[in-house]
């Protein structure tokens, strides 16, 4: 009885050791089915935020994580460099293997453009993580050596990284000082519009009130002359139809007048006629006007004789000629 109880508690404990270490193989972090690869990072900058179990993913799907973070400080060049070693999972394979299961070639990846970039995995909390990604048309990396005996990644500026070194190699403070001038210049014109601005205020009110005067007495104008347009205009329709009367009744006279003249200019036609006809060299009218005309000279010229001998005789009124 005895011999069996502990055959029983020595298999359940061997089982216990069974469950135990498959527990650890299984969800630990022993990877004994799939081996795990390991490559570094060396990062000359600030990685804030950057945490030993941090994801490391390639365009956003997880194949690792940080395992560890070191800092080596080279005191001839006074400067330090962080290298951090990544544990990469070959099941998540970035890229397909090229013949069969055979191991996937990091040096052959890395000429390809294969890049690390540190990215902020939640801005809320700070954290921070690295991710791999293609970068063909980056320049050509920059390799550490002596920071690391395995594999290296090239880095390549983050987002954060590139804007900061933009606005670095702003001219900020010539931008203070232009912003500074500006606020100055701003504070002398408020201050001078504050002295300018109440009498300009006044002059426009006086202005405004003057105009207002202006406006009422042209209106008043307006009104009366439109009073005096109104009788103007009554007057011209009084006078427009008083002419109208006028036409009508002179109306027949013109009709008359305008019938005589007709006559007249008729009568007028004939006689310019007749004058025509009486004055023709062949006309018999014109040879005894002219005869008479001749008559009438012989005559004057008998008076005029008369005349002389009166003038030198005037007895000759009484006595007459003597024969």
């Amino acid at each position: 009885m005895r011999a069996n109880r502990q055959t029983a508690v020595g298999a359940f404990v061997l089982g216990g050791l069974v469950l135990g270490l498959a527990a650890v193989v299984l969800f630990g972090s022993f990877n004994v089915f799939n081996p795990s690869m390991r490559a570094a990072v060396v990062f000359q900058n600030s990685i804030a935020g950057l945490a030993v179990g941090a994801p490391v993913t390639f365009r956003g799907v997880r194949v690792g994580a940080v395992q560890n973070i070191a800092i080596q400080f080279d005191a001839k060049t006074n400067t330090a460099t962080i290298p951090v070693t990544l544990t990469l999972d070959p099941g998540r394979a970035l890229i397909a293997p090229k013949k069969g299961d055979a191991a996937i070639d990091l040096s052959d990846l890395i000429k390809r453009g294969l890049r690390a970039e540190l990215v902020v995995q939640s801005f809320v909390t700070g954290q921070s993580q690295i991710d791999l990604d293609f970068d063909p048309d980056s320049a050509a990396p920059v390799l550490h050596p002596g920071a690391t005996q395995l594999i290296e990644i090239p880095t390549r500026q983050s987002t954060l990284q590139k804007a900061a070194e933009q606005l670095s190699q702003l001219p900020l403070h010539e931008l203070a000082d232009n912003a500074t001038a500006t606020l100055q210049s701003l504070r002398g014109l408020a201050e001078k519009l504050d002295q300018d601005l109440p009498p300009l205020v006044d002059s426009l009110k006086a202005t405004s009130d003057r105009s207002v005067q202006t406006l009422d007495a042209t209106a008043q104008a307006i009104k009366e002359l439109q009073g005096r347009l109104d009788t103007t205009l009554a007057a011209i329709t009084q006078i427009a139809a008083t002419g109208d009367k006028q036409l009508d009744a002179r109306g027949a006279e013109l009709h008359t007048v305008l019938v005589s003249s007709n006559q007249s200019m008729v009568q007028v036609r004939d006689l310019i006629g007749d004058l025509k006809s009486l004055t023709s060299e062949r006309s018999a009218s014109r040879a005894n006007v002219e005869a008479t005309l001749r008559d009438l000279a012989a005559a004057a010229a008998s008076l005029r004789g008369f005349a002389n001998d009166v003038e030198h005789d005037p007895q000759l009124l009484l006595t007459g000629r003597r024969p």
